[in-house]
């Protein structure tokens, strides 16, 4: 819940602002709707826990956004202390064509939700008298409806409609973020009326692969995790899989050639959380302080690697710490098993 966002966004003067859900998907960046950051607007602001103790808020500003994918991310301009960092990059599934429904869950900031708290006697004095609360939705996806517009229709328990014939009780449940068997299958997007009031719309992760360009996709794998190839739901679910045996890194000599490295390299500027910005040095925290103090630094991330490899193996057992940070990081990634496995190779050849 601590990465569930609400955003807020200022119209022109005179105009009213909008409302909607997201996702913390990194330190800095949030997953939201596309139509949500619809121009003209006069400010961005991304709130966490609202009215809660660990609550915190800042300004954001587009980095990508897509009509076409009703996708946006945001990029936070300030962290304040008091903002937790991300653990992990989320995982992501697309849902191959079959029949039957899938469940799934998903939380946002519904219309419906608006609560008045005047003398409920509940409430701090000092908190606002109206607010919007969160929604934990769970419900199941119909794989096959929605198909020619990219999305899945999630049936979900109705709300009442108090709202109004103009307005939708689901305002503000755009952006949040779908989730089934642990990953991101999609994003809220749309209450068509016609659906009902028990029918949501929500983007599909596959259809991302689909419309958008590979300049905007590669925005999402650096900043939001996104793989670089779509991963069927099922395929690795967490609970079910013992992680790979780490590679035992004390034979190898501290004296390795770029050559000799390359292929390790090569996988490990693969990695979304190495490919974000500071993601090596966030990682190398971590880590040993000798390995992040005379390391050699380049603007490239390929030769930035390189010279943290190196500088590890001069230091006993600080390439295996390196690979066990990565794993927190990455979880069980298809990245990070390609490591292990360029990994245990090197290993083997200087057994």
């Amino acid at each position: 819940m601590a990465r569930v966002a609400e955003v807020l966004v200022g119209g022109p003067p005179g105009a009213p602002g909008r409302r909607g859900s997201g996702y913390r998907v990194g330190d800095r960046h949030v997953l939201t709707a596309g139509h949500l950051l619809e121009p003209p607007l006069s400010t961005i602001g991304v709130r966490f826990d609202a009215d809660r103790p660990g609550e915190w808020s800042t300004a954001a500003r587009v980095v990508l956004r897509s009509l076409r994918a009703d996708l946006s991310l945001l990029e936070l301009a300030d962290l304040p202390p008091v903002a937790p960092p991300i653990p992990h990059l989320p995982r992501y599934a697309v849902v191959p064509e079959m029949e039957g429904s899938l469940p799934v869950t998903a939380v946002g900031f519904p219309r419906f939700k608006l609560r008045e708290q005047a003398g409920s006697g509940l409430v701090e004095v000092g908190s606002p008298v109206r607010f919007r609360d969160s929604c934990h939705v769970e419900g199941t996806v119909s794989v096959l409806s929605n198909r020619r517009e990219g999305t899945f229709e999630v049936a979900v328990p109705p709300p009442a409609d108090a709202v109004g014939p103009q307005r939708s009780p689901w305002e503000g449940m755009s952006g949040a973020a779908l989730w089934s068997d642990g990953a991101i299958i999609g994003l809220i997007t749309a209450h068509h009326r016609s659906d009902g009031l028990g029918r949501l719309a929500a983007v599909r992760v596959q259809y991302w692969y689909e419309v958008l360009d590979p300049p905007e996709l590669e925005l999402l794998q650096t900043h939001a995790g996104l793989p670089a190839r779509p991963v069927p739901i099922g395929s690795r679910p967490i609970a079910e899989m013992s992680p790979p045996p780490s590679p035992r890194f004390a034979s190898l000599p501290s004296t390795l050639t770029m050559s000799e490295l390359k292929d390790l390299v090569d996988a490990l500027t693969a990695l979304p959380s190495l490919r974000r910005p500071n993601g090596l040095d966030t990682i190398l925290e971590s880590v040993d302080l000798r390995v992040a103090a005379h390391r050699p630094r380049d603007d490239r991330l390929r030769f930035d690697v390189y010279g943290v490899l190196r500088t590890c193996l001069r230091y006993p057992g600080a390439l295996e710490r390196f690979m066990e940070v990565l794993r927190i990081w990455e979880e069980d990634s298809e990245e990070l098993r390609a490591v292990d496995r360029v990994a245990a190779e090197l290993v083997r050849r200087h057994t």
